[in-house]
């Protein structure tokens, strides 16, 4: 790449004229980038401070004014439009910002001195320097900053300038222990109440069962009269756990559509993806999320990878990202989890308003513009929003079927009724959108928990917070084996079983926190979806053997039919809730073909309830073990969007790729290169 090349990144094509990026996509999402040539208008405005100094280093004027037009339009600094949008490398525009500042420009190791802070410094973008340093401080300024910088007398002995990249990349290295502790153990520090923790589980689950058989133990004590009362209490209280999935059935109004900000109106949105092994789809979700349609001015996208996972961090290097994407290596720490790498970037995010996607997402382009027209209409205590999860590859094998089934039944049923209702609602995961203020005032993330998403969706309740419905949908990959689903659904069940540990050490604070109905949704929800999977199969061979083997003639009295009809009414909601939500889910996705295997769903259940014994051996042996499924495994895509386009590389996740492989994958990078910038 020649200099101007680098320079100029966008603006360098066949005739060397400026041109702007259009992100055009179809239906599916599938249709390349492409560049247009731009003409500029010769009676545009007076370029803004912070770019006009560019004029002097030749950068071309029509570009600037490009870059001017896209800040006047999104409502921001030049600076950042020229830089988001890919127009100029931010190499060269703090290099020229330290001419035209006359201050020296910092482009190798930084020597931070006493006072460094994270993430102060780095939110500051300013950091101070050693003694007998060039200059007393460093700073990396944004936005604003910039024209501020330009317009003040800069006299001798005033701050170095460099990169914000460079000045982040300088701040981890030097304080990585501190990052890492940070990431960790916030939240426990913080609200130590509402934090899992580091601690073994052994000693809240061996009194959990100690309690248990005391209750047993007291319940056989009990005289009949009680015995009866107290099992015809306990069948009421099962069914109306259950009433909530079963409601939700009747519960279809669509949500209502809300009309589109203006461009200027539109908040800066930051975008949050965790990458561990994921070298196989990381181009792919770099293609989604550049094909967002959402001001590049406004876009603050972060990539968080492990400090040893080298492969997914080569991948993501060669490709040459604008200024709106960022790649964060986590420091080495304690524990190994997706939610200590989220706190890592919390600090950092410069959005109002935050979205959380997995590393096999493809998010419709325009889901952050009706998330944040939502939420602008939105009560303030409307903290998040949950969007709609479709798996893609239901084709792929029987697993992939009936996980497809039970998303169906969940993000298209279950949660748009929660939604309604204002309940308490486990989170996805990802596609969550969230204010971001409000999630630092939760303290982030429990990196101790390996479900962060449903305890974030109880702690959000237990402050007061309310999620809504998004309908817009981001398209997922199912695990495609057995022992691939096995392993996430261990996870799943036992992130729920760290959860309901953690918010239940005051089920009496609990309560009045939420409220009686508000807390038997919590209940439902997430101890109860782990104890009926524990219970499944028990459940089921009793009500087999009572009801159809051995089935008794009914008694002329009708209390004393009472348990058994509970009991029968019990078993009848149970198999309603595993399968028609299901069937109503896929009804209104249109999609029929699947409705045939609703009828296994009890089977697949079955596999659901081993999955949460396995995962209550592993809360005791590894509670803070992290299950990572492998992607970029789906053989068929329903949508599409799952597939490998031309400009995409498919790198194998868990094995180094030959050089041979390497140099036949060079001319597909090289179209991605271009098609992502």
């Amino acid at each position: 790449m020649t200099r101007e090349q680098y320079r100029y990144p966008l603006a360098w094509r066949r005739w060397r004229r400026p041109c702007r990026l259009l992100a055009r996509s179809g239906a599916d999402g599938s249709a390349p980038l492409s560049f247009l040539p731009f003409r500029s208008d010769p009676e545009a405005d007076a370029l803004p401070a912070e770019i006009a100094f560019l004029l002097r280093e030749g950068v071309p004027a029509a570009l600037l004014a490009r870059a001017a037009a896209l800040a006047r339009a999104a409502g921001t600094d030049a600076a950042t439009a020229l830089l988001h949008a890919g127009l100029m490398a931010e190499e060269p525009y703090y290099r020229a910002l330290a001419r035209a500042l006359g201050a020296p420009f910092l482009d190798g190791p930084i020597p931070f001195g006493p006072g460094l802070r994270f993430p102060d410094s780095l939110t500051a973008g300013l950091a101070p320097l050693v003694t007998g340093a060039a200059a007393p401080c460093v700073m990396a300024p944004r936005g604003r900053q910039i024209a501020e910088l330009l317009a003040g007398a800069v006299t001798r002995g005033g701050p170095a300038i460099t990169t914000p990249t460079r000045l982040r990349e300088a701040v981890f290295a030097a304080r990585g222990p501190e990052i890492a502790a940070y990431a960790a153990d916030t939240l426990e520090r913080r609200a130590p109440e509402w934090a899992f923790g580091r601690e073994p589980a052994n000693r809240p689950l061996l009194i959990l069962g100690l309690v248990l058989f005391t209750l047993l133990c007291l319940f056989a004590a009990l005289p009949p009269a009680l015995a009866f009362a107290a099992t015809v209490l306990a069948q009421v209280f099962l069914l109306a756990m259950t009433g909530f999935r079963i409601a939700a059935l009747f519960s279809g109004e669509p949500a209502p559509e809300v009309p589109p900000l203006p461009e200027r109106d539109l908040p800066t949105y930051t975008v949050l993806v965790a990458l561990y092994r994921e070298a196989a789809v990381a181009d792919r979700i770099a293609t989604a999320l550049a094909r967002l349609d959402y001001p590049a001015a406004k876009l603050d996208i972060k990539f968080i990878v492990e400090a040893d996972d080298c492969e997914t961090a080569a991948t993501l290097a060669r490709i040459p990202f604008p200024a709106r994407f960022e790649v964060l290596t986590a420091p080495p720490g304690e524990p190994r989890t997706k939610p200590r790498a989220l706190n890592v970037a919390l600090p950092l995010a410069r959005g109002s308003l935050l979205v959380v996607y997995d590393a096999e997402d493809v998010p419709e382009p325009g889901q952050l513009r009706e998330a944040a027209a939502r939420f602008a209409r939105a009560p303030a205590g409307v903290a998040a929003l949950q969007g709609r999860l479709l798996v893609d590859n239901p084709e792929d094998s029987w697993a992939a079927r009936c996980f497809t089934l039970e998303y169906a039944g969940l993000f298209g049923v279950l949660n748009p009724a929660l939604a309604r209702w204002r309940l308490p609602m486990p989170l996805g995961g990802t596609s969550t959108h969230i204010r971001t203020q409000v999630l630092r005032d939760l303290h982030g993330w429990d990196a101790w928990n390996v479900t962060e998403d449903a305890d974030l969706g109880i702690r959000l309740a237990l402050a007061g917070y309310e999620v809504g419905d998004l309908p817009s949908g981001t398209v997922e990959e199912a695990p495609v084996l057995w022992r691939a689903w096995l392993r996430q659904r261990v996870r799943w069940i036992k992130g729920f079983m760290q959860t309901s540990l953690t918010h239940g050490r005051r089920p009496i604070a609990t309560l009045r926190r939420l409220g009686p109905l508000r807390a038997l949704c919590a209940l439902a929800l997430v101890p109860g979806t782990a104890l009926s999977a524990l219970l499944y199969p028990p459940c089921l061979a009793l009500a087999v053997r009572d009801f159809l083997l051995r089935a008794a003639p009914p008694s002329p009295a009708f209390w004393e039919n009472l348990p058994t009809g509970l009991a029968l009414t019990l078993f009848g909601a149970g198999l309603v809730v595993l399968t028609l939500p299901a069937a109503l889910g896929c009804a209104r996705r249109g999609w029929r073909d699947l409705a045939w295997f609703v009828p296994v769903l009890p089977v697949y259940f079955c596999l659901v309830s081993l999955a949460a014994w396995l995962a209550l051996f592993e809360l005791v042996r590894a509670p803070n073990r992290w299950n990572k499924t492998e992607h970029g495994l789906a053989r068929s895509s329903r949508s599409g969007r799952l597939r490998l386009r031309p400009g995409q590389i498919r790198l194998a996740s868990s094995a180094a790729v030959s050089s041979a492989g390497r140099a036949r994958l060079s001319a597909p990078m090289k179209r991605f290169r271009a098609s992502i910038t």
